[in-house]
């Protein structure tokens, strides 16, 4: 039989056969990764690579520690209560001759100020002022306090020894209201610098109730999509996709103009007679909730479209002819039936409103500003990227968080059905 086997062309031994095929497999497969590769480099390089740079700008700090290095040395033993020693004095001018050019300086200028207020001015303004010599009996001190009386104020040097670590955590602390003190402790800061908090909680509080909006009013239009034959469906899916070839700047300056005092919406009511004053729907939260709202329904109507095409009609039918009324057979079986497409368009309307900039800015007044705003100005205003980096790292883990929790749940009920 092996020897017949061997000799006809239609038979091989089963070894080299599964061996042949395992080749045929690793083949296809490394075509497959091979066609995929270009999408996967592309993602690496506009998706992972600036997270990651984000998340190590959060937590570098290299401005102090590349700059004065002699000085954070000088100070390495220094109590931080009392006058810095003599060695920092002279350190510290060692360490600003050698900067390369005025940027650095302006740089470590930027820092410190972001520390103690009035230390751009007070580096600068010595960094100009070099060379600068020895005193008479061969210290620094003396000859820096001539320049400018505040370097015998400790709270600059205690910015310097305090950001003489080129890795540092301050900045996501301070992203969380708190701080280091004196000691190295993390403690809460003064009630009245604990800001970032309660952004961050109107931040989610405005994106909650954008998400409510969208799912009150895209629950019943994808119904009624779902349930209208099909070419008036894709005739109106079409309208529904129209914002998305829109600009979100144009849809925002269109709600000013909607919005103001003056305009359409108040010129209406009034003509109408429901109000006798224009409604301020301008420059507060009513216009950011209207506008986004406005923006992002069409990300809660799609998921919603989906799933309501794919449950068969016959069950709401079955549940009406065994005795139950329309609408608790409706509300018992057939929106269960669309959880799946309310938690997803769900998280997609709220991981996309927690990072919103534009129309906050435009549209809201001081206090409904979110996040984003804030990560705009460390950038773009102050260039405080160690901050801007340590609020963008707080709404990562956020969406990371409630991405997460979606999971859990639907795999949850998914076990359960």
């Amino acid at each position: 039989m092996n020897t017949l086997t061997a000799e006809v062309p239609g038979f091989a031994d089963p070894r080299a056969l599964k061996q042949s095929l395992a080749r045929a497999d690793r083949r296809r497969q490394w075509r497959a990764f091979s066609l995929t590769l270009p999408l996967l480099l592309f993602l690496l390089a506009t998706f992972l690579v600036p997270i990651i740079v984000l998340l190590q700008r959060a937590v570098e700090n290299p401005e102090v520690a590349r700059a004065l290095p002699r000085t954070v040395a000088a100070l390495a033993g220094w109590s931080r209560t009392g006058t810095p020693p003599d060695a920092a004095y002279a350190a510290l001018v060692r360490d600003l001759s050698a900067l390369p050019d005025n940027a650095d300086a302006g740089a470590l200028a930027r820092r410190l100020n972001s520390e103690v207020a009035g230390a751009r001015s007070l580096v600068m303004g010595t960094y100009r002022a070099l060379p600068i010599e020895a005193g008479d009996n061969g210290g620094y001190r003396a000859r820096l306090l001539q320049v400018d009386p505040r370097w015998a104020d400790t709270r600059y040097w205690d910015a310097i020894a305090k950001n003489g670590q080129h890795w540092t955590g301050d900045y996501l602390l301070a992203a969380l209201d708190h701080r280091r003190d004196a000691g190295g402790q993390v403690v809460p800061m003064p009630d009245h610098q604990q800001v970032f908090g309660r952004i961050l909680g109107r931040t989610f509080g405005i994106s909650m109730v954008v998400t409510l909006w969208c799912l009150v009013l895209a629950y019943p239009l994808a119904w009624w999509l779902s349930v209208l034959p099909a070419r008036q469906a894709n005739l109106l899916m079409i309208l529904v996709l129209v914002p998305f070839w829109t600009s979100i700047l144009v849809r925002v300056a269109a709600w000013i103009v909607l919005l103001q005092s003056g305009g359409l919406v108040n010129g209406a009511l009034q003509g109408l007679g429901l109000i006798q004053e224009p409604l301020k729907l301008l420059f507060n939260r009513t216009g950011v909730v209207i506008a986004m709202v406005h923006i992002l329904l069409p990300f809660m109507i799609l998921p919603l479209y989906s799933v309501m095409k794919s449950v068969p009609p016959t069950y709401l039918r079955a549940a009406i002819s065994l005795g139950s009324p329309p609408l608790v057979a409706f509300f018992r079986v057939y929106v269960p039936q669309t959880y799946p497409g309310i938690g997803a368009g769900a998280l997609l309307v709220f991981i996309l409103s927690i990072g919103y900039y534009v129309t906050p800015a435009l549209l809201g007044g001081a206090d409904d500003q979110m996040l984003s705003y804030y990560v705009a100005q460390y950038a773009n205003v102050t260039v405080n990227w160690g901050m801007a980096a340590a609020l963008g790292a707080i709404l990562l883990l956020a969406t990371l968080l409630l991405y997460a929790v979606y999971r859990r749940v639907v795999k949850s009920e998914l076990s359960m059905g």
